[in-house]
């Protein structure tokens, strides 16, 4: 009877940690008020917005920046930015965890300054 209830909480444990720790998220903030935020071409919303993705190690996600009246701006932030604690103890039952053992940093301000367009 210990046995089984064991590798129940075992196995529930490593799913919870597993589906958790695939997941990373950063808050997007600008210096400036009204500025519209893309993530690879999805409308995310007005700064500040948080950004969440379960991507694996590597990926490369396109932020736009944009605002009525000016020039759009765009920036690129790779998921290897902050080490995660989640997927390398899930790692360590199942391997395929190591694919999201980086995330992106908990928050970042992007510097977005009105040019006007032409």
């Amino acid at each position: 009877m210990k046995k089984t209830f064991f590798k129940q909480v075992t196995v529930i444990a490593v799913i919870l940690a597993f589906s958790a720790s695939c997941a990373s998220s950063t808050l997007i903030k600008t210096e400036e008020s009204g500025v519209n935020v893309y993530a690879d071409g999805n409308f995310l919303g007005t700064a500040p917005v948080t950004y969440t993705d379960t991507k694996i190690v590597g990926s490369t996600t396109t932020f736009m920046l944009k605002k009525k009246g000016c020039m759009e701006k765009t920036f690129a932030v790779t998921r290897s930015e902050e080490f995660q604690v989640g997927p390398c103890i899930g790692g360590a039952f199942v391997l395929v965890p190591f694919l999201w053992v980086m995330g992106y940093k908990p928050e970042r301000t992007l510097a977005f300054e009105c040019e006007e367009k032409k």
